[in-house]
């Protein structure tokens, strides 16, 4: 589930930071965690249960941003005999250090997901753990739950395995080096076939039909005194990258599927509505989407790197919002129940343990199967709460998403009020159509705007000029009205 990814550069807006923090205190985010829970993660993190099988002859590396402490994944990819290809794909084995029952295993489903603030975020394990004995940092040895998937000269899954075993990674390597490294034909083979796997990859996405949302980094920067908004769009690498994650997760969809016990990531196909509104905003920003053209095809054709394609790819996000976790134990759901519609197959979090709960549990069911034994009962006793589980923690991540990019857009506009600018109307309320949402043509804001009530309707999917009457951080989100003629 993409969420929209923001970040503040100016690291000294007080304003801003301190709408976040009373944001923060009003969701009643935990702001440490308690004492037991950190004298356990120490325990944990001075003797956690190790593997017997040592892996760390594979010189695995991993892919994360700048700055990332909390790495949950590591790669090693090879050629195989006598064509097609290898990818060794380590997971974090969280399980290693947290027990069931237990002071960390109560916190990680109190959490369950780490919380992403436009200024910090709130982990689901403690740092310890989570950015210390569990994360696959470097020249490290490290319990982790290891997937070899074998792939033919096309990029299908011919095999899959996974195992426990003590590994060791090499490098930590971020995506705009890999990208400069991989364009310059310097990458040894291990990392330039990142690209070859991944192009292959989003071909068999493209052909089954799925979607990747290549969603942009969203930045706040403060220039001469003022807010913008600004976008890292993602490289091809970030693209490839994910592709990985991706297979991992369809393969342990495709073994939880054959054992008959596991959790799937399930998405319904998206409601004409929503289809509908996303032609509305495609008309505002002035992209052009033919009414031949289907969703999938418009969204291939986009360049993240132009504002209001950025823009669009943020909106379309919301077509992922009635995804869900579906638990079966004991028969699989029919298949067409366990379809994932972005992805086009059945799917499952697997590979970000220190982020996300359910990916712990997920581990253990093909560990087991896998090994040919029954599951676990502590994780068959979990499975049937963590859909409600996962369902809270995600509506928790999507408030603090929603409410900071209202600061965050709050911000960009605070002087601004009472100026004039171009917008379309992209969405109207039924039971009031003089009350709606506008998205302006510069800068990429989403507002409401208010007519008046005993007026026409606002024109959906139509230009207006809008003034603008709101705009402060922590206590009025963006509105506005339309300019009078």
């Amino acid at each position: 589930m993409p969420r929209r990814p923001m970040r503040v550069t100016d690291k000294d807006e007080a304003l801003l930071r301190g709408a976040l923090r009373e944001l923060r205190t009003r969701m009643e985010v935990p702001a440490d965690f308690p004492a037991e829970v950190r004298e356990e993660a120490a325990r944990a993190a001075r003797g956690p249960r190790m593997p017997a099988e040592d892996a760390t002859d594979l010189p695995l590396f991993t892919i994360d941003p700048p700055g990332a402490a909390d790495l949950d994944q590591a790669m090693y990819l090879a050629r195989r005999a006598p064509g097609g290809f290898r990818v060794y794909y380590a997971i974090a084995d969280v399980a290693a250090f947290v027990a069931p029952g237990g002071a960390l295993d109560a916190e990680a489903h109190r959490r369950v997901l780490t919380l992403y603030f436009p200024d910090d975020r709130v982990p689901l394990h403690p740092p310890v753990l989570g950015e210390g004995a569990a994360s696959l940092l470097p020249d490290q040895d490290r319990p982790a739950v290891l997937w070899q998937l074998d792939l033919d000269e096309y990029g299908a899954l011919v095999a899959a395995d996974v195992r426990r075993a003590v590994v060791r990674s090499r490098a930590r390597l971020d995506y705009d080096g890999v990208q400069r490294t991989i364009d310059s034909g310097t990458a040894e083979e291990p990392l330039s076939l990142l690209r070859d796997i991944g192009l292959l990859r989003e071909e068999r996405e493209r052909a089954r039909g799925g979607i990747s949302l290549d969603v942009p980094e969203q930045e706040i920067v403060v220039e001469d005194g003022r807010y913008r908004l600004a976008y890292r769009a993602p490289l091809p690498a970030d693209g490839w990258n994910a592709q990985l994650s991706l297979l991992t997760g369809m393969a342990a969809a495709d073994l939880m599927l054959d054992c008959g016990t596991g959790t799937l990531r399930t998405l319904p196909a998206a409601p004409d509505g929503a289809v509908g509104r996303l032609h509305r905003c495609a008309r505002a920003l002035g992209i052009d989407w033919p009414h031949h053209t289907s969703y999938a095809q418009l969204i291939r054709g986009l360049d993240p790197r132009r504002t209001t394609h950025a823009a669009f790819l943020q909106e379309c996000t919301a077509l992922l919002r009635g995804a869900g976790y579906t638990v079966f134990d004991g028969e699989a759901p029919a298949p067409g129940d366990a379809l994932h519609a972005a992805v086009a197959a059945p799917y499952t979090h697997a590979t970000a343990p220190i982020r996300r709960l359910v990916d712990r549990y997920v581990s253990e069911v093909c560990l087991a199967a896998a090994a040919g034994e029954p599951v676990p009962e502590w994780v068959r006793a979990a499975l049937p709460a963590l859909p409600e589980e996962m369902a809270a923690g995600g509506r928790r991540a999507h408030q603090a998403e929603r409410e900071s990019v209202d600061l965050v857009e709050a911000a960009v506009l605070r002087d601004r009020v009472g100026e004039l600018f171009d917008a379309y109307v992209v969405d109207l309320r039924e039971d009031r159509p003089q009350q709606g949402t506008v998205h302006l043509c510069e800068p990429a804001v989403v507002g409401r705007v208010d007519a008046d009530p005993d007026g026409p309707p606002l024109p959906l999917g139509h230009p207006l000029r809008v003034r603008l009457t709101a705009a402060e951080p922590g206590r009025d989100p963006v509105r506005f009205v339309p300019a009078a003629r």
